[in-house]
C-alpha cells in the first residue's frame, strides 16, 4: 500500500523506488490516522479491543528494544507471551478507579479515547528518529518541498548517522533510555 501511494503521489524530484519503506507509514498524516483509528477501536470495543491495542504496541516496543537479540531466533513466542501478559496486567491496572483509564476523557464510554495520543506521539518520535539517519524521513508528506513531495527531512548531512551504528546504539539509545526512566519515575512521583 505504501509503495502504491508513493507511486501515485510522487513529483518529478522524487527518486524512483522499488519498495515502500519510509514512505506512507513515516508521515505525520499516517501518525494522525493511526492514532484516530486506535482511539476509535478503544471507544467502540470492549476490554478486548483495548487489550489488542496494548498487545500490538507492546510487541512493537519489545521487538524494537530487543531487535538484535530477537532477530533470526525463535524468540517470537516469548515476545508475544510477554506482551500478552503485560497487556493483561496493564489493562487491569488502568481499569481500577483512579488509575488512569479516564485521566483525560471522563464521559461514559470515552475512558480510553486517549489511547490514540501515545500512538500519534510514538509514530512521530519514531519518524523524527529516522530523520536523524542518513536517509532522512518524509515526515511532511503530502506537503511538497521544492520539487519533491516525499522530501527526506533531516539535519545537515554532517550530523546524520547510519541506523544501527555506534552513535545510535552506544550514545542515543542509553541517553533516551535514561530519559524514559527519569520520565517514568517523575510520573510516579518517585523523584
Amino acid at each position: 500500500m505504501s509503495y502504491a501511494v508513493y507511486k501515485a503521489t510522487k513529483k518529478q524530484g522524487d527518486p524512483r523506488r522499488s519498495g515502500g519503506h519510509r514512505t506512507l507509514t513515516h508521515t505525520w498524516l499516517w501518525a494522525v490516522l493511526i492514532g484516530a483509528g486506535t482511539s476509535a477501536v478503544a471507544i467502540t470495543s470492549d476490554r478486548w479491543g483495548v487489550l489488542a491495542i496494548l498487545f500490538v504496541h507492546l510487541v512493537l516496543a519489545i521487538e524494537g528494544l530487543l531487535w538484535r537479540a530477537a532477530r533470526g531466533s525463535s524468540s517470537d513466542v516469548l515476545v508475544w507471551l510477554l506482551a500478552a501478559a503485560t497487556a493483561w496486567i496493564l489493562a487491569g491496572v488502568l481499569d481500577k478507579p483512579g488509575n488512569g483509564a479516564d485521566w483525560l476523557f471522563t464521559a461514559p464510554g470515552q475512558e480510553y479515547l486517549w489511547l490514540g495520543l501515545p500512538v500519534v506521539l510514538g509514530a512521530l518520535v519514531h519518524d523524527l528518529g529516522d530523520a536523524l539517519t542518513v536517509s532522512g524521513c518524509p515526515v511532511l508528506w503530502p506537503i511538497p518541498v521544492g520539487r519533491k513531495r516525499w522530501y527526506p527531512v533531516g539535519p545537515p548531512k554532517a550530523l546524520r548517522f547510519r541506523a544501527g551504528s555506534w552513535v545510535e546504539l552506544r550514545v542515543l539509545m542509553p541517553v533516551f533510555m535514561l530519559l524514559g526512566g527519569v520520565g517514568c519515575a517523575a510520573a510516579l512521583n518517585v523523584i
